[in-house]
C-alpha cells in the first residue's frame, strides 16, 4: 500500500520534491479554486497579457498572488448554498476534468509558483515539464465524491470573480485531510502517460 503523507499548506519546495506518483496526499490548508474562465483570465491579463486589466482585476491579481505562491489550485466547479446571503457554504466540491486547462497550466504554475494542481483525469506534457521546473504535482481527487469531498472543506474564506459564475469565480477555502492521489511528480513520472502507453500496446497487440 502507498504511505499516506499528510501535508499543509503552503507547499515547500522539500515536500513536493519528497512526492512521488502513487503516494496518498491529504492536504491541510488555504487553496484556491479555479476552471477555464479563471485560467484564461490569468493568461490573457497578466502573462500573456493579451488584454488589459478592468475593473478589479489588479485588486484579484493582488490578493491571489501570496495564496498562491506555493500554493495549490484546485479544478472544481462547486455547488455553493448561500450566495444570495454571502453565507457561502460548499455542499458539493468534486473535481473537473483538467485536460481543459493544459493549454495554460504550466505558464500559471511558473507565474505564480503553484506547487500543486488538484483535478482529474490527469494533464499534458507541458504540465508535466512545469512540475518539473517549479516544483510542482499533479493530484488526482476522487470522482464522484462531490459530496464526501466538501466535508473536508470547512471554511470558504472568500470569493473573487464571481461575475464568471458560481461554478467558474476562484473560491478561497479553508480546507482539512483533503484526500488526493499524486498521478503526476516532479520527476517526470505520470500515471496518466503510463496508463495511455499501456493502452495502446494492449490495442496494437489486439488489432496488430
Amino acid at each position: 500500500m502507498a504511505a499516506l503523507k499528510a501535508l499543509r499548506l503552503p507547499l515547500s519546495e522539500e515536500s513536493v520534491r519528497g512526492l512521488m506518483v502513487g503516494e496518498s496526499v491529504r492536504l491541510s490548508g488555504v487553496m484556491l479554486t479555479g476552471r477555464d474562465a479563471a485560467h484564461k483570465w490569468m493568461i490573457d491579463t497578466f502573462i500573456r497579457k493579451t488584454r488589459a486589466p478592468l475593473d478589479d482585476d489588479l485588486e484579484t491579481y493582488a490578493a491571489i498572488l501570496p495564496l498562491l505562491d506555493g500554493g495549490v489550485i484546485y479544478h472544481c466547479g462547486p455547488v455553493v448554498a448561500g450566495v444570495a446571503e454571502q453565507d457561502y457554504r460548499f455542499v458539493a466540491a468534486g473535481p473537473t476534468t483538467s485536460i481543459r486547462e493544459e493549454p495554460y497550466q504550466g505558464e500559471i504554475m511558473a507565474h505564480f509558483n503553484i506547487r500543486g494542481v488538484i483535478g482529474k483525469g490527469g494533464m499534458g506534457e507541458k504540465t508535466l515539464a512545469a512540475c518539473g521546473a517549479v516544483p510542482g504535482v499533479y493530484l488526482h481527487a476522487v470522482g464522484g465524491a462531490a459530496s464526501l469531498i466538501a466535508q473536508s472543506v470547512k471554511r470558504v474564506r472568500e470569493v473573487y470573480k464571481l461575475d464568471f459564475g458560481v461554478p467558474e469565480a476562484m473560491w478561497v477555502i479553508e480546507v482539512s485531510d483533503f484526500p488526493t492521489v499524486v498521478t503526476m511528480d516532479s520527476h517526470g513520472n505520470s500515471l496518466h502517460a503510463e496508463v495511455a502507453a499501456r493502452s495502446g500496446d494492449a490495442l496494437a497487440a489486439l488489432f496488430g
